[in-house]
């Protein structure tokens, strides 16, 4: 064994997670692929100039406080590492400056966090078609936002915060069209009473709403029928508002329709999942301390289902608890005292999430697109060739991959699985659960030959003979 705790993924859960261990005296590793911790929601946080702070507002910058404290523990930091397999003894293999190593210890914890769900209408792969959250990502990096007419096509909190971010920027935001359908609002109105048991996030959502609308954006709601056109690159949004056809003209279309958990990991290791209908999306089964099913594999944060960046941090926390407790490091009454705060905040945090999750719910033509869209980017498989496989008795997603090659790509199905299983629900007449999602294997993202033909088995040797020495 390398390390005690090995963590994946440096967002609010892992930093969290690996803080709280390290000061409990485990042996932990931190490894994610990017080039400093703070994962998506907090990237650069630590580096970022106060005029990047003031656009992206007091959230982001409360993930510096994470950094802070991560950075005063003994966690082996590793930054610039690619995960690119896991087994069930839990090896973890990564790629990290052209060479592949493995760590293994007793406990694994996935902290992998979110992805952007994929938006796949007609035109969706027009160069000049981003992800919203990828014009967050520029924000964080450059800072830089993208030139010419922006249009938000979309809805959730991500959509508003990007939106309201672009202006202050002084981006040429023209327009936001809104696809969240009318009848959302009344499922969500039922789960208000409990969101005002947590307050901040609604006053926040209300103080974006109020931004954007001073602004005097043009605002489409409950849209339908949205394409994007252009013969090279964007020219026009077209769809559908009050039973009239609508066309702007754009140099960007900014998408989103939510955030699905990034289950790689623990669909690589086998782990049982479930389709929420609330949140349209495969969530990894786990328990209160984030433990799932196979022993010594623990999973925390938005991988485990969506909650936000503030309850990533307690379950990173609490999972962190539970792993010294089952080191024996700390006893029960231990690990209850330091989580009951904790605990305590993830009850708050998610009391917002069922009104937040009905008020946002994709529309169903999101997940049922017309033949001719591009489902698989990777392998250009269009939303027509996956209903026909249903038709030639294509069972699920898995098969697919024989008949189309469909979720064989780069990506293995990272852009395409959710949509290519709600398809196959559909033109089968079942149920998601009853579809299921794509078998991962390894490695999960494309690596160079050269770092595989140069794996250092060394590294375990060399801390098992060191330990000894000690």
């Amino acid at each position: 064994m390398t390390h005690d705790l090995i963590v994946i993924g440096a967002g609010p859960a892992g930093m969290a997670a690996a803080a709280t261990a390290s000061e409990l005296g485990l042996k932990v590793a931190l490894v994610d692929e990017q080039p400093r911790p703070g994962g998506q929601i907090y990237r650069n946080v630590g580096v970022v100039d106060s005029t990047v702070k003031t656009l992206l507002g007091p959230d982001y910058v409360a993930g510096g406080a994470l950094v802070t404290r991560l950075n005063k523990t003994a966690v082996d930091v590793r930054s610039g590492a690619l995960v690119w397999d896991v087994d069930q003894k839990r090896n973890v293999t990564v790629n990290m400056n052209g060479r592949s190593e493995r760590l293994q210890a007793p406990h694994l914890l996935i902290a992998t966090g979110a992805q952007e769900r994929p938006s796949p209408v007609p035109g969706w792969t027009l160069p000049g078609v981003l992800n919203a959250g990828a014009a967050q990502i520029a924000l964080k990096s450059g800072p830089s936002v993208p030139d010419g007419r922006i249009v938000l096509v979309g809805a959730g909190p991500l959509l508003l915060l990007v939106g309201c971010q672009l202006l202050a920027a002084g981006a040429n935001l023209v327009a936001i069209v809104e696809t969240a359908p009318n009848e959302n609002r009344t499922r969500a109105m039922r789960h208000f009473p409990a969101a005002l048991r947590a307050p901040k996030p609604l006053f926040k959502g209300l103080r974006m709403l109020a931004k954007l609308r001073s602004a005097g954006i043009p605002w489409y709601k409950s849209v339908t029928a949205v394409s994007i056109e252009g013969e090279h690159r964007v020219r026009e949004v077209h769809f559908k508002h009050r039973g009239q056809d609508v066309v702007l003209k754009a140099d960007v279309a900014l998408l989103h329709h939510g955030v699905v958990p990034n289950s790689q990991l623990t669909r690589l290791l086998g782990l049982e999942h479930k389709w929420s209908d609330t949140q349209l999306a495969w969530i990894p089964a786990r328990d209160s301390w984030g433990k799932s099913a196979l022993e010594g594999v623990w999973i925390a944060g938005d991988g485990g289902g969506i909650d936000g960046a503030r309850a990533a941090e307690a379950t990173g926390t609490l999972a962190a608890l539970g792993v010294a407790h089952a080191l024996g490091r700390i006893d029960a009454n231990e690990r209850d005292k330091q989580a009951s705060p904790w605990t305590k905040r993830l009850k708050s945090e998610r009391a917002v999430r069922p009104f937040l999750d009905a008020l946002y719910r994709p529309p169903a033509w999101i997940g049922s697109p017309p033949d001719e869209t591009l489902v698989c980017r990777c392998e250009e498989v269009d939303a027509g060739r996956v209903r026909e496989m249903a038709t030639l008795g294509c069972a699920g997603p898995n098969q697919t991959k024989f008949f189309s090659r469909c979720g064989m790509g780069p990506c293995q199905g990272r852009m395409c699985g959710i949509t290519v299983t709600q398809i196959l629900a559909e033109a089968r007449g079942v149920a998601p659960q009853d579809i299921g999602a794509y078998r991962v294997r390894a490695p999960i993202k494309p690596i160079p030959l050269h770092s595989l033909a140069a794996l250092d088995v060394s590294t375990s040797e060399a801390t098992i003979n060191e330990d000894a020495s000690e």
